[in-house]
C-alpha cells in the first residue's frame, strides 16, 4: 500500500489506485447528503429516506455527467479508444449532465414516495453547490479545468498557498486557477442561500430555484476563463446552460412567488 504516489493518486493498493478525484467528490456527496438528512429531519420526514435517495442519485448524476462529457469530446478522446470512455477516474466529468439526470431522478424518486419536489429541492440543492465546489479540487489533483496563461506575480498577488501556485504550472506555462474560483463562488452561493435567502424565504421552492440563479452566473463567468470548455460549434456550452439555469431560475422565483406554496402553510403528509 502506498500513500500519495504521484499528485493525482490517494492510495495505491497493487495495481489498484484511488485517485483525489474519487476522494473529493465522495467527501462533498457525503455532505450534501448528511445535510439533505438534516433538513429532511427538520421539516418532519423520515431523515433515512435518503439513504436510497442518495446512492441512485450519486451513480445517476456520475453517468449523466460522463455522458455529457463524451457527447461533447469523443471525437478527438474517444473515438480511437472507445473503451477509453468507462475510464471515469481519468476526469471528464461535465457536472450540468449530472444535474439534468440527477433532477429527471429526483422526480421520480419524490413523487413516488409522495413528497413535493420543491420541498426536496429547498432541501437538497443548496448542498449540492458544497459537492460541486469539492469536486472542482478534483480537477486540481487532475491538473484540468483551468484557465488561460497568467504570470506568476499575478498568481502570487492572489495569495495563493504555494501548493496551489506551483501545480499552476501546466504544459509550460502559469493559468488561472479556475477550479478555486468556481469553488469558492459555490461555497459562497451556499453561504448566501443557507443564511439570507433561507431566511427571508417565504415561499416553499426559493432555495431550489436560487441554485440555478446563483450557479448559474458562477459558472458562467469562470467558463469563460477556461481553455477546455465543451463546445458547440463557436458556443461554450457550460455558458450557455448557465444562461438557461439563470433563466429559469428567475422565472422559478417569480413563479412561486405568485403561485407557490408558502412556507407557513406547510405540513408533511
Amino acid at each position: 500500500m502506498i500513500f500519495f504516489e504521484d499528485f493525482s493518486t490517494f492510495v495505491s493498493i497493487g495495481p489498484f489506485h484511488i485517485q483525489w478525484y474519487a476522494i473529493v467528490i465522495l467527501c462533498g456527496a457525503c455532505f450534501a447528503y448528511f445535510l439533505g438528512q438534516y433538513r429532511f429531519k427538520q421539516l418532519g420526514y423520515d431523515k433515512e429516506i435518503l439513504s436510497d435517495y442518495f446512492f441512485m442519485l450519486l451513480f445517476v448524476g456520475i453517468i449523466g455527467a460522463r455522458i455529457w462529457y463524451v457527447i461533447f469530446t469523443f471525437q478527438e478522446m474517444y473515438a480511437a479508444n472507445p473503451m477509453e470512455i468507462f475510464a471515469v477516474w481519468h476526469g471528464g466529468l461535465a457536472i450540468q449532465g449530472g444535474i439534468f439526470t440527477g433532477l429527471i431522478y429526483s422526480y421520480y424518486f419524490f413523487k413516488k414516495h409522495n413528497i413535493p419536489f420543491l420541498v426536496a429541492g429547498d432541501a437538497i440543492m443548496p448542498g449540492v453547490l458544497i459537492a460541486q465546489a469539492c469536486g472542482r479540487w478534483g480537477n486540481f489533483f487532475n491538473h484540468e479545468a483551468f484557465g488561460g496563461n497568467v504570470s506568476l506575480e499575478f498568481l502570487q498577488s492572489l495569495h495563493l498557498p504555494n501548493f496551489i501556485i506551483n501545480n499552476m504550472f501546466i504544459d509550460g506555462a502559469y493559468h488561472h486557477p479556475t477550479f478555486l474560483y468556481e469553488s469558492i463562488g459555490n461555497v459562497i452561493a451556499f453561504l448566501l442561500i443557507i443564511f439570507v435567502i433561507k431566511k427571508l424565504q417565504k415561499h416553499i421552492g426559493v432555495q431550489f430555484f436560487s441554485y440555478f440563479v446563483f450557479y448559474g452566473i458562477v459558472r458562467f463567468f469562470v467558463e469563460g476563463l477556461r481553455t477546455d470548455s465543451l463546445m458547440f460549434g463557436p458556443i461554450r456550452m457550460a455558458q450557455l446552460i448557465s444562461i438557461v439555469f439563470l433563466i429559469v431560475g428567475v422565472i422559478g422565483i417569480i413563479y412561486v412567488h405568485q403561485k407557490g406554496q408558502r412556507v407557513d402553510e406547510f405540513q408533511v403528509e
